[in-house]
């Protein structure tokens, strides 16, 4: 496969960046993952705000052009023979001294990567698995309170992932994290969604989640499409893990795989305590639909940017 670095087209076994980097050698780096739909990148304005805040936050003297990161997502994509793909759209902050530093990076290196991704229809789409994690959410990068990043820093999400290997949990099981005070927060790669008597809940970015970019269309955009003349309610909050177990129906959302529907709950140790042998309800599949109608109509579009 090629990629891009810097800029320049790149055969991935001849890409290489400085072993003084500090995206290596300290984890000061920051990521994007989305689809093209057409070849097109959908949300790709959520995404380059997001990254560009991240940046700032970690002072990485990068600014993200969304036009520009969509000429060259279609670069990559006719490089590498795929009509759409899933991209990850990294910035690292670049070649340093070994030590601590404490002023701005100012030649960050830019590495995209792009692979196929599988075919796949909502209507089609198995529901997921999700498994609560004894080992809890790591505080975000800026403390409590502070937004958590897209960045390098994935050790807490690794162990979580060797946690359900371990404890035999089914292939495609997403963990749940909680935070330190108990309170749900998100899974290992996901945002978490839950539906109660017409309402949709998710926790609070108080509790420290990413402020995924699907997280954030469900709550702007999907509630309203799916709502009719009034939006469907939707509250952020903190909740605790018994409270997710009432839910009528549940999904997951992230950039790549999309809205994927909850198919059980399950605690640390296997235990099911929440079971939908159906699969999605229908709000659920409502949201789902809705979601992929918009990605492939509107992705690359002036409004949804």
């Amino acid at each position: 496969m090629k990629l891009l670095l810097n800029g320049r087209i790149t055969a991935s076994e001849e890409a290489v960046i400085s072993v003084y980097d500090h995206g290596f050698l300290y984890g000061m780096g920051l990521f994007e993952t989305f689809r093209t739909y057409g070849g097109r990148p959908w949300l790709l304005g959520l995404h380059a705000a997001r990254l560009a805040e991240s940046c700032r936050a970690l002072g990485i003297e990068y600014m993200p052009d969304p036009d520009r990161m969509a000429r060259d997502v279609r670069r990559l994509l006719e490089a590498n023979g795929l009509a759409d793909a899933y991209v990850r759209w990294s910035v690292s902050a670049g070649e340093g001294e070994i030590g601590l530093r404490d002023r701005a990076y100012d030649r960050p290196a830019e590495i995209v990567y792009a692979k196929p991704v599988a075919p796949d229809r909502p209507e089609t789409r198995a529901a997921k698995r999700v498994r609560l994690l004894r080992l809890p959410r790591s505080t975000p990068e800026g403390g409590p309170g502070a937004p958590r990043l897209k960045s390098f820093h994935y050790m807490n999400n690794m162990l979580a992932k060797r946690e359900l290997a371990a404890g035999g949990a089914a292939p495609g099981t997403e963990g749940l994290f909680l935070g330190a005070d108990g309170d749900v927060c998100e899974g290992m790669v996901s945002n978490i969604f839950w539906i109660k008597d017409g309402v949709i809940h998710t926790p609070s970015l108080e509790t420290g989640p990413l402020p995924g970019t699907t997280r954030a269309w469900v709550l702007a955009e999907g509630v309203r499409r799916i709502g009719g003349a009034a939006a469907m309610p939707a509250r952020e909050g903190r909740y605790r893990w018994e409270e997710l177990l009432r839910a009528d129906e549940a999904f997951v959302t992230n950039a790549v795989q999309e809205i994927v529907p909850v198919a059980a709950f399950e605690e640390p140790d296997g235990t099911v305590r929440r079971l939908w042998p159906d699969g999605a309800g229908g709000i659920t599949r409502r949201l789902m639909a809705a979601y992929r109608q918009a990605a492939e109509q509107e992705s690359g579009s002036e409004d949804m940017r």
